[in-house]
């Protein structure tokens, strides 16, 4: 067997590498959170990447996001060039953009964003997605222990500020929907917005498995 830089992954995945390859992902957000997403399922081979982010680099992101060392470049344009083949949309996350954008084309959409209304938004189109299918990263600031980490549909997360916003704005419109997230209960350890890229990188690690499992899953399914 010819070796690249896939090789490792097909051990692992066997048949369901091809699904990986065939499967079209959106990203919103590529900071702390969503660049490690990013590294994760660029280098699984997954086939067709779309990063959303309408901000650049500044000094204070080099403890925690992939590509900060560019400092004042845009996150998505530094990222490109770092993932050949990823498509970067530098635009900011609302309506108008969801209302131009097929978001629902996607078989996978993932939100690392860190605003709620921009959450919100998009949850009003994603929650159409069948459960897992859309993942939303929550509150991974000001925490230390990455193993406190959890996956649960949206309505049964707790003990995380962020997490209880984004539920009782989806009261309003999608009390019903199943939602997948990633959350930790950790306690603050500041008030201030302090991060840590152990815990900020593994919520993105934890959601690229949980993508990857998922193709992987329905793959299976898929040969029976």
């Amino acid at each position: 067997m010819s070796e690249d830089r896939f090789t490792r992954s097909k051990i692992l995945f066997g048949d369901g590498f091809e699904a990986l390859q065939r499967t079209r992902v959106i990203l919103f957000g590529v900071g702390g959170v969503g660049s490690f997403a990013l590294d994760c399922l660029y280098r699984s081979g997954v086939g067709e990447i779309t990063i959303v982010d309408s901000d650049s680099f500044d000094a204070t992101n080099q403890n925690r996001q992939i590509g900060s060392e560019s400092v004042g470049e845009p996150k998505v344009e530094v990222l490109a060039r770092k993932y050949p083949g990823v498509k970067a949309i530098k635009q900011r996350v609302d309506e108008e953009f969801l209302r131009t954008h097929d978001v629902l084309g996607y078989d996978y959409i993932i939100d690392a964003i860190d605003d709620i209304p921009a959450k919100i938004a998009l949850a009003r189109i994603a929650s159409q997605k069948p459960y897992g299918r859309y993942i939303v990263s929550t509150g991974s600031a000001k925490k230390l222990d990455p193993t406190r980490i959890q996956v649960a549909n949206v309505w049964k997360s707790y003990g995380d500020k962020f997490a209880r916003k984004f539920r009782e704005n989806l009261k309003k419109f999608a009390r019903g929907a199943k939602i997948k997230v990633v959350f930790s209960p950790e306690e603050p350890k500041c008030k201030d917005l302090g991060s840590f890229s152990a815990v900020t990188g593994s919520f993105g690690l934890v959601i690229a498995s949980e993508v990857v499992r998922d193709i992987l899953q329905g793959e299976k399914y898929a040969d029976k």
